[in-house]
């Protein structure tokens, strides 16, 4: 038989061991080169100027590159194991080992660059998809042309031609060093047995538990104000990443192998049969893929992390515009808010001024405060801008009575405030008390006048006396500026408002919360995609190799299924255990994940956005649905051997 006849017999015979690499190369190719082609799109121009898209894009094609670069040298080690015992009788027969290495390159190259040809035909199909939903998740009106870019394919080549010679390398460098004895052996010493447990696993499990925990309860620590300086927020954050990557990595170690030995004590040793598939084999394999798990679980996490705060981030975009901007139009000048009232009138759209005269004030708040200020180096003492209560719609207070506004989810978490309770203004001639009534999200000033303390809202007579202590301050830095908005009465003109807004170049600082809200939801919209490209990637690669481990132990454990067969226990007695075991091998890494990345995100998702719970679940619940598709194609797999195992 000559040796293209062997390489096409080859390929024929284990194609169904390779169809889900197969469509996972196919899918990463289709993914890089859509994602390389947005790169080249002259309609990304304008995404490209706004936040630096190009920069973004180009470092995110290093990632995609660094995670499929990753993935497809770990499948080949898996496939090249499989394949040890073939490699073997090969020897056996005569063949030598360059051969025996030019007719595996012969096979790689048909199929990887014919599923390369196949993922970069895909990519160019959904490349105008692609463009089309990004473009509408940052709110560009731009048309999206199918096209085919040469700069996008000559890359798409390189880098995968680049992971080919790599994968070669590394069959070249197995071959070499194996003996034929070894060969034989490859796949039987692949997985970590071990019958007893030890004192040190219990060891292990015991620390898995307690450093994560550990992890979980200084991360709700991290921003609670009691960490003020950067040095000492930069070493909680060392150390949580170091308890929870420990812990995680022992919890595999040992804690899975603790926790269902315990189970199988407290059932004196008896189990069904569906059991012994799934405690008995979990405990004994998981911890020889500790470490596996331990990288899959924490990118899985910063995935799921980083999707759901990019998320928060765009999902809060127009309240975030709304305490930046409170009015439509916001102006320092009265000059140049009425040129572009004038503008606005000279077109017949209605609209409404808001004039606020803010003055500046320190305030004792010392008995109103729930914590220590995280913030600044004077204790309780804050600098508030101060507003009457006239100037503000809806708000009308007792003398002696104050409400605090903007006080939103990131100034929360650093000025922990009481519901009720009594400050004082410090004011040259003595201190005026005042009673806190509430607290309002709702911003009143612009983010150039309040910065990160809310602004107060008090009786007129109050702001008077504060407006005269301020008179006498000789210091120009305490002196604010009027603050004049504009609000549109008819919504629907805000386009057209803005568009004259643009036009006319008014001198800063002026602000326009439609043109603060598009610009955070293109920042924010296109980061939301990268992170998503790059998280389906991993997601995809990583479920693959958990499906091909699967795919090991079905072949491994294919005998003891004949002998379960043969003493009368039928398909499904043994598909039940398949599905629990299953249901352990995916669940455990995606529910210490999901549970990594909820901590995470809610130690400082306040900083992100104005709602965590929906955004979040919303990103959690997609990552499970598509990571449980390869938990039922490994069940269909088991299926398939336990259906031959007979």
């Amino acid at each position: 038989m000559s040796l293209t006849a062997i390489i096409f017999r080859n390929l024929r015979k284990n194609i169904r061991h390779y169809y889900l690499y197969v469509f996972a190369l196919i899918f990463s190719v289709a993914l890089y080169f859509s994602f390389v082609t947005l790169q080249y799109d002259p309609s990304m121009e304008q995404a490209k100027g706004s936040i630096k898209g190009a920069a973004a894009l180009g470092a995110a094609s290093v990632l995609l590159v660094a995670i499929v670069a990753v993935f497809l040298l770990y499948a080949n080690t898996i496939f090249i194991k499989r394949r040890s015992k073939e490699i073997g009788l090969l020897q056996l027969v005569g063949l030598t080992k360059g051969r025996i290495f030019r007719q595996l390159t012969a096979e790689n190259l048909i199929l990887y660059f014919g599923s390369m040809l196949a993922g970069i035909a895909a990519g160019f199909a959904v490349s105008r998809l692609i463009l089309m939903i990004l473009f509408k998740i940052i709110g560009i009106d731009v048309l999206a042309k199918l096209r085919f870019s040469t700069e996008a394919l000559l890359q798409t080549v390189i880098v995968f031609a680049g992971i080919y010679v790599l994968i070669m390398i590394m069959n070249y460098a197995f071959i070499k060093r194996q003996s034929i004895l070894s060969l034989f052996r490859a796949v039987s010493v692949a997985q970590e047995r071990v019958k007893k447990l030890s004192s040190a696993e219990m060891l292990f499990g015991i620390l898995g538990i307690m450093f994560t925990v550990a992890g979980y309860y200084l991360s709700s620590k991290l921003f609670s104000g009691k960490y003020t300086a950067i040095n000492e927020l930069m070493i909680m954050m060392i150390l949580i990443l170091a308890f929870v990557i420990a812990g995680t990595y022992f919890f595999y170690k040992g804690s899975v192998s603790f926790i269902f030995n315990a189970i199988r004590k407290s059932r004196n040793g008896y189990l069904s049969v569906g059991e012994v598939l799934s405690l008995s084999s979990i405990m004994f394999r998981m911890k020889s893929n500790a470490l596996l798990l331990t990288v899959i679980t924490t990118i899985s996490a910063l995935a799921i992390g980083l999707l759901s705060l990019s998320y928060i981030s765009y999902y809060s975009t127009d309240a975030q515009a709304k305490s930046s901007v409170p009015n439509d139009f916001g102006f320092v000048s009265e000059q140049v808010k009425n040129q572009f009232a004038a503008e606005l009138d000279s077109r017949h759209i209605a609209y409404k001024v808001i004039h606020r005269k803010p003055v500046r004030a320190e305030l004792d708040a010392s008995r109103i405060m729930s914590g220590d200020l995280n913030i600044g180096d004077r204790g309780h003492i804050l600098e508030t801008q101060v507003l009457s209560e006239t100037m503000v719609d809806g708000i009308r207070l007792e003398p002696g009575e104050a409400v605090f506004m903007g006080y939103g989810n990131a100034v929360q978490n650093f000025l922990s405030l009481k519901d009720k309770g009594e400050f004082e203004f410090i004011v040259p001639d003595g201190k005026l008390k005042q009673r806190m009534i509430g607290a309002k999200e709702e911003a009143v000033l612009s983010y150039n006048y309040g910065g990160t303390i809310p602004s107060t809202i008090v009786d007129d007579s109050v702001y008077q006396q504060l407006v005269e202590a301020a008179s006498a301050d000789q210091n120009p830095d305490t002196k604010l500026s009027d603050y004049y908005g504009l609000d549109l009465k008819d919504g629907s003109k805000i386009k057209e408002a803005h568009q004259l807004f643009v036009e006319k170049g008014l001198d800063a600082p002026s602000f326009s919360q439609y043109e603060y809200k598009m610009n955070q939801r293109m920042n924010m919209g296109i980061i939301m995609f990268i992170v998503a490209f790059l998280g389906l990637t991993f997601l995809i690669t990583s479920g693959c190799i958990l499906y091909f481990k699967q795919m090991d132990e079905s072949e491994e454990e294919k005998p003891n299924y004949t002998i379960l067969r043969k003493l009368g226990f039928t398909q499904s007695n043994l598909l039940r255990g398949i599905r629990y075991k299953q249901l352990f091998n995916f669940g455990i890494p995606l529910l210490v994940g999901l549970s990594h990345s909820y901590f995470a995100v809610k130690s400082g998702w306040f900083f992100f956005g104005t709602e965590m719970l929906w955004p979040m679940l919303i990103v959690m619940a997609l990552y499970t649905v598509l990571y449980s598709i390869f938990g039922i194609l490994s069940i269909a797999y088991y299926k398939r051997v336990i259906k031959e195992s007979l």
